[in-house]
């Protein structure tokens, strides 16, 4: 893999991603690759669903990640009684001035930790999807901006399946990955406990990175070429999908996919997409995208079978 660099733009980009990754790995233990895919997404302007079993870090990732910049950060806990109004916001009436006023709900921030968003029902969780997609919210007919930039990492736990809701498949697609922790080994596990004996390191985290330089990062990524034979690898990666399962990964995720790469790219150094960054996020852009039929593969071994079958370049006579 070529670490060639070129221009400050992206010298800045990568230094701001490496301060945020060595500045995360002082709280998280293990979980270096989970880490770097997390920022990589945040380079491509995304938003991350982070889903495990409960105890294995995920909150408390979202906030080391959120620590480490200096921005407005808020944490919604989602409650099968949460309203669409208590992330949104809402108009209430002011005695005193006899007009109805604005309140901003948590929605309005940098970066939104959505915390056990699967414990809301349906209604409640689809409150976030027009800040994820647009950047903006709509309350009784009248448009706001959330803030620039603005990220969702929201976790989701894997057990209690009966007191939770499943996230549609419109809100899923809208997060550019979504990540696994998995429980650390035997050292990891006992570096874990080390840290945490006399307080958690959490309450230490201080930030490394403005929210500037954050929107200056994006802004670099955003500009790291994604050339003709990268776009067609992942055009071909996508009808894989679609051709062997009963919903494939949509366009959104072939978006998601080029944008995590392009991240994935600034990580290293480079202003350019190679296929090796492609295929380390597939893994975590397009399985949470697809449905399988009972009577087919999963969506990880139609990834995985994707990535071990669709060549690079294509065939003389074209893909079929």
């Amino acid at each position: 893999m070529s670490d060639q660099r070129h221009g400050p733009e992206i010298d800045a980009a990568g230094r701001t991603a490496t301060a945020v990754v060595e500045n995360v790995q002082r709280v998280i233990v293990g979980n270096d690759e989970t880490i770097e895919q997390l920022l990589a997404a945040l380079l491509g302007g995304g938003h991350v669903l982070l889903e495990d079993v409960p105890g294995v870090g995920k909150t408390m990732l979202a906030r080391a990640i959120a620590a480490s910049f200096d921005c407005s950060f808020k944490r919604v806990q989602f409650t099968p009684d949460l309203l669409p109004a208590d992330i949104t916001g809402s108009n209430v009436y002011n005695q005193q001035t006899g007009e109805f006023e604005f309140r901003p709900g948590p929605v309005f921030a940098n970066v939104v930790l959505g915390d056990e968003i699967n414990r809301a029902p349906p209604k409640t969780q689809a409150a976030l999807l027009e800040a994820m997609e647009e950047q903006q919210v709509t309350v009784d007919g009248e448009t706001r901006p959330v803030p620039s930039p603005f990220v969702v990492i929201a976790t989701q736990n894997t057990v209690e399946r009966e007191r939770t809701y499943e996230l549609p498949a419109a809100e899923l697609d809208r997060f550019m990955l979504k990540l696994r922790l998995g429980y650390p080994d035997r050292d990891a596990e006992s570096e874990v406990i080390d840290r945490a004996v006399g307080g958690h390191v959490i309450d230490d985290v201080e930030p490394v990175a403005t929210v500037g330089a954050l929107a200056s990062a994006r802004e670099a990524t955003s500009n790291v070429t994604v050339s003709e034979p990268i776009r067609q690898y992942v055009s071909r990666l996508a009808e894989y999908t679609r051709e062997r399962a009963q919903l494939g990964a949509s366009p959104r995720g072939s978006i998601a996919l080029v944008r995590a790469g392009q991240g994935r790219a600034v990580l290293a150094g480079r202003s350019f997409v190679l296929p090796d960054d492609v295929q380390a996020v597939a893994p975590v852009v397009f399985p949470h995208r697809m449905r399988t039929a009972p009577d087919e593969p999963d969506a990880d071994e139609i990834v995985t079978a994707a990535l071990s079958n669709v060549p690079v370049e294509p065939e003389s006579d074209g893909m079929e």
